[in-house]
């Protein structure tokens, strides 16, 4: 039996210990693919980055306590719902491939390519998003799929490190690429084509019949071209106007999402180096706590429940292995208290990343921005003002094509 209890003891300790060792290995560092010759004006394509999804399940939004488990902030990811396209955007703009990049709010729609994405896990050690792209066609070109990484522990180095490289381009890097090799499967022709789709559909949005017959949509969701329209065609005229109106309120929203980046590009650096170090300290000191609490009940066990080697009238071998038993059972209680204590340490670990997450979104202030005198606001009510806006479109489009008054 005793022999049994000790053989158990050392596998447990062997198989914990075995979760500690954890072999921390620089990561490969992957860049986007450069664009090597200029891509002809007529089939640039534009990209919009729509805000990410935060990924803060429903079902958990008001149990905190749950969400704090889960190593989820609601608002630092309502921050980050901004925060991670932006350095996407980043990534496919200096890559060279595209043309016009911005991170717009949901409602913006006939954009050339729109990328949405859901955050589904972001912390300061890993971050997994799930990325779609559909082309104004209604081309999928990427369908929920998972892109992750560990951070890349060199960024977190120095401040100087952390700007020059995000601990996790890896996954921004990849996206770009498959977007690139999406891109690239499409013809010449099928590019040029998706141009004119985009535009026709702005078009037919805010003046069905004057646009009707331009476009075929078939039973898969697909829009066609079927015929363009006369480039000198009044109403052509007057929605490209309009279109590059709202080409300006996108650029602009696209604008303060980059300040609003630029100003928590420090904080949101630091969190994240800081978060990733706590919640190493909090991953080890749980992993003590396993194993000088199992290590310690199987001391005690091992001390109540092993048999004795001694004779009945050997009075001196029996006071010693009752010593034996009392020191075994002392000491094992005393690794359950040292377990419960490294369990203790790793919630105020745990309370650490919480509070510098709220720490952080406490920085993360409303922005707002002036609009042909209007003001949007860009946390929470982005959406609705986008929307509007583009109510005032389909206003200013009516009021510009009524017929002129009998004199």
């Amino acid at each position: 039996m005793k022999r049994m209890v000790v053989a158990v003891v050392l596998g447990f300790a062997a198989l914990l210990n075995g979760c500690v060792v954890k072999e921390t290995r620089p990561l490969a560092k992957l860049e986007a693919v450069q664009a090597k010759v200029q891509i002809p004006e007529a089939e640039l394509l534009d990209v919009a980055l729509r805000h990410f999804d935060p990924g803060v399940p429903a079902s958990l939004a008001n149990d905190e306590e749950a969400l704090d488990k889960r190593r989820i902030y609601p608002d630092v990811r309502s921050a980050e719902s901004r925060l991670l396209p932006m350095r996407l955007r980043t990534t496919l703009e200096t890559s060279g491939q595209w043309g016009a990049v911005r991170v717009v709010p949901e409602a913006v729609q006939f954009v050339d390519v729109v990328v949405t994405g859901k955050i589904v896990e972001s912390t300061g050690s890993r971050l997994e998003l799930a990325i779609t792209a559909i082309d104004a066609s209604g081309r999928v070109w990427i369908k929920d799929r998972l892109y992750s990484s560990d951070a890349d522990l060199g960024a977190y180095k120095t401040d100087a490190s952390l700007r020059a490289r995000d601990p996790f381009q890896n996954v921004y890097s990849q996206i770009a690429n498959d977007l690139v090799t999406a891109r690239d499967a499409l013809s010449s022709a099928e590019k040029r084509e998706l141009r004119h789709i985009a535009q026709l559909r702005f078009a037919q949005d805010l003046d069905p019949r004057s646009f009707d017959g331009y476009l075929q949509k078939s039973t898969d969701g697909r829009y066609r071209l079927t015929r363009l329209p006369a480039e000198s065609d009044p109403a052509v005229v007057r929605i490209s106007k309009i279109r590059e109106r709202d080409a300006a309120v996108i650029d602009t929203l696209d604008g303060y999402t980059q300040e609003f980046s630029d100003k928590l590009f420090d904080p949101y650096g630091s969190f994240r180096r800081t978060s990733r170090e706590a919640i190493e300290r909090e991953d080890k000191a749980r992993t003590q706590a396993m194993t000088r609490t199992a290590l310690g009940a199987a001391a005690v066990l091992g001390s109540i429940f092993a048999s004795s080697n001694c004779a009945s009238t050997d009075y001196n071998c029996r006071r010693i292995d009752s010593a034996v038993r009392t020191a075994g059972a002392v000491g094992g209680v005393a690794a359950v208290m040292s377990g419960i204590q490294k369990f203790s340490d790793a919630k105020v670990a745990a309370q650490e990343v919480k509070e510098l997450a709220a720490s952080f979104s406490s920085e993360a202030a409303a922005q707002t921005v002036e609009v042909e005198g209007r003001t949007l606001k860009l946390t929470g009510t982005a959406e609705e003002q986008y929307r509007e806006w583009r109510r005032l479109l389909a206003a200013i489009y009516r009021e510009d094509n009524l017929p002129a008054p009998n004199p």
